[in-house]
């Protein structure tokens, strides 16, 4: 974590503050606890309510899914509790989010998401919160189209795959943090610049290292279509199985079209992504003699002991699998 500012002591009326939103909560849940035929969410919403701890008097932040916690925790620093929606490995597209997500959404000072069609829940979700104010975090991005598919013509969600994206995401969590929670600004405003320097120091790293790929191999092929903007920052062209984790996945079409292109182009390598089947890209290294390379990570992070707990540390690991998939090995 890249923190080098302490918070000062919470003031009287932060906690004073938490205190009133645990109160109202609280009172929310008894009356629903008092309608016939509550209903499960309201069952959670006055137990949840009842057993709130006494305020922690630091910023609390939910995030929608972990990659944006990452991204959030690195700039808050210890002066907010970040909490994502998602776990670790989930699958963030077509995620259904249970009563006690919107609990933990509706006692939150701030609510950052991706945006760019990414959540198709949020907005449905949402609704359902009264006054929690929200940050779209991929707001500045320049989006790149979704080339083919049901999605065709619509922003590619993935911006924080690319290095120089994912700036323009730390930019807007610090100045989200800072609008929330001024009395912090010093801490977020260093936290945010020393956090950027890093992500700058990887692209040059990373371009570094992609160009070692032959320029007519330079192809990325995967199952879903969520590297349009690593791509395009590297000079790489995109293939893939599907556009979204949202729908049809590994179709009959969509098989044929890849292991066309693959063969048309001497494509040597194919990869999957770690929230879905690689079946579908085994089948189309089986059929066309090119070697599986292996999985990367894009939705989501790993837990602690996994390869990809931080986003620094995914976009290092995907670097890494992508050249040994190449025979390019450091």
């Amino acid at each position: 974590m890249t923190t080098t500012t302490k918070c000062p002591k919470p003031s009287v009326a932060a906690v004073l503050k938490c205190a009133a939103r645990a109160a109202m909560l609280l009172f929310l849940g008894l009356v629903a606890a008092c309608t016939p035929h509550q209903d499960d969410a309201a069952s959670a919403a006055a137990n949840s309510a009842a057993s709130t701890k006494a305020p922690s008097a630091k910023l609390r932040v939910v995030t929608t899914f972990t990659i944006l916690q990452d991204l959030a925790q690195n700039v808050a620093g210890d002066c907010a509790v970040v909490e994502s929606i998602t776990k670790p490995g989930a699958e963030i597209h077509g995620y259904e989010p249970t009563p006690q997500d919107i609990i933990k959404a509706q006692q939150a000072d701030l609510v950052l998401w991706n945006g760019l069609g990414l959540e198709l829940w949020f907005e449905r979700f949402f609704v359902r919160l009264k006054d929690v104010p929200s940050v779209v975090l991929s707001a500045g991005v320049t989006p790149i189209a979704i080339a083919e598919g049901p999605y065709s013509g619509r922003p590619n969600p993935h911006a924080w795959m690319s290095p120089r994206a994912a700036l323009v995401y730390i930019e807007n969590v610090r100045a989200a943090l800072v609008a929330h929670d001024p009395a912090n600004a010093a801490t977020y405003n260093a936290n945010a610049a020393a956090y950027g320097a890093q992500f700058a120091a990887v692209e040059a790293d990373l371009r570094a290292r992609l160009s070692r790929i032959p320029a007519a191999q330079r192809w990325l092929v995967t199952s879903e279509g969520a590297f349009s903007y690593l791509a395009h920052d590297f000079g790489m062209k995109e293939l893939f199985l599907w556009a979204v984790n949202a729908d049809q996945q590994g179709t009959p079409q969509q098989v044929k079209k890849v292991i066309d292109a693959v063969r048309a182009n001497a494509i040597p390598v194919i990869f999957s992504e770690s929230t879905i089947s690689d079946k579908p890209a085994r089948q189309v290294a089986r059929e066309t003699g090119i070697r599986y390379g292996g999985t990367l990570y894009v939705d989501s992070l790993t837990a602690a002991d996994g390869p990809a707990p931080t986003l620094l540390r995914l976009i290092g690991y995907n670097a890494e699998v992508i050249l040994r998939g190449f025979n390019l090995d450091d």
